[in-house]
């Protein structure tokens, strides 16, 4: 049995959703603080719970006999952690401190982390690999790199085997259209934009168009969500056959302006999408793109939805149908 941390979350949704599909036993544990218990299948069996709460997770990986973890409940607000930072190292690194001491009493002994492409910072212009340096720019990738980095103290002490995924920009929505997408407030760009087209927002802010990019806009790797989830499944396939703790980055290996995502969405939606220029945010690196060149070679991963169209396209299908989210 599979334990996904943060399972009624965008990405741990569509985890457990992929689990669930391939007929893989898993429990939700969320504390529904920015989840949506609506987003978790039917049949799945749920508790809500906070990371904190060192004894419910014991009890939890008792009752049903937990041997793993998939670990997504955690801040991810890069902004807010800049003029916040107590709430996530509170949160992210105290609250996952919490469920490694759940992990080790139970000895639930696998461990799957959703890291993130913010630990390496601003690595310039090249593709990144998990060789690049890692030197956050913001609070929430340093919280995740200091997980990273117990982690791997606890696999030393304990035996705890893990892999770190550090991904780039999750996006899109299950196939179906049935779960997706749906913060409150909204902070990644492909949602934001298309709550422009939905008519929910006024218009897309663009922050800063004087970077050192081709169009002056900041430059993103895109991962659709449902290859991403594929990802956590074959990294813990891969512990369970004895397999290193170790870390991979998962992307596409192609970056894209925030105009470019713009124009994109107009495209696939058919609808203008008014844009304005704000000022930069602090701690957005110019470029961030992702080598997947590793995941690729040691567990055969290659990304179902690549490009960028077929991305905002399964997004679009859950936007356009769900303009509120999950609210009625």
């Amino acid at each position: 049995m599979i334990l996904v941390t943060g399972g009624a979350g965008y990405i741990g949704s569509h985890c457990v959703r992929e689990l669930k599909e391939r007929g893989i036993d898993v429990v939700v544990y969320d504390n529904l603080t920015t989840g949506h218990i609506e987003s978790v299948p039917e049949g799945v069996p749920f508790v809500k719970g906070d990371i904190f709460d060192v004894e419910l997770l014991c009890e939890t990986f008792a009752k049903y006999g937990v041997d793993s973890v998939i670990h997504f409940a955690a801040y991810s607000l890069v902004g807010e952690s800049m003029v916040n930072p107590a709430k996530y190292y509170h949160n992210n690194v105290a609250g996952t401190l919490a469920l490694l001491d759940a992990m080790i009493a139970e000895k639930v002994g696998y461990l799957v982390f959703s890291s993130s492409a913010a630990t390496y910072g601003d690595c310039g212009s090249g593709l990144i690999t998990e060789d690049s340096p890692q030197n956050p720019t913001s609070v929430y990738g340093q919280t995740k790199l200091m997980m990273e980095q117990f982690m791997q103290d606890y696999d030393k002490a304990y035996g705890l085997k893990y892999v770190a995924l550090r991904y780039f920009n999750a996006a899109g929505a299950h196939v179906s259209g049935e779960i997706g997408e749906a913060h409150n407030p909204e902070s990644h760009l492909i949602p934001i934009i298309l709550q422009v087209a939905n008519g929910t927002r006024g218009h897309i802010g663009i922050y800063g168009e004087d970077y050192p990019t081709p169009d002056g806009t900041c430059v993103r790797d895109y991962i659709h969500i449902t290859d991403l989830a594929d990802a956590h499944i074959r990294a813990l396939d891969y512990l369970k056959s004895g397999g290193k703790s170790t870390y991979y980055n998962l992307g596409n290996g192609n970056g894209f302006s925030v105009k470019e995502v713009i124009d994109m969405t107009e495209k696939v939606t058919g609808l203008p999408i008014k844009r304005e220029v704000e000022a930069r945010r602090a701690g957005d690196p110019p470029t961030l793109v992702a080598s997947s060149e590793k995941i690729r070679r040691e567990l055969g991963w290659v990304p179902k939805y690549d490009s960028l169209e077929s991305i905002i396209s399964s997004a679009w299908k859950w936007h356009s149908t769900h303009p509120r989210g999950y609210s009625k």
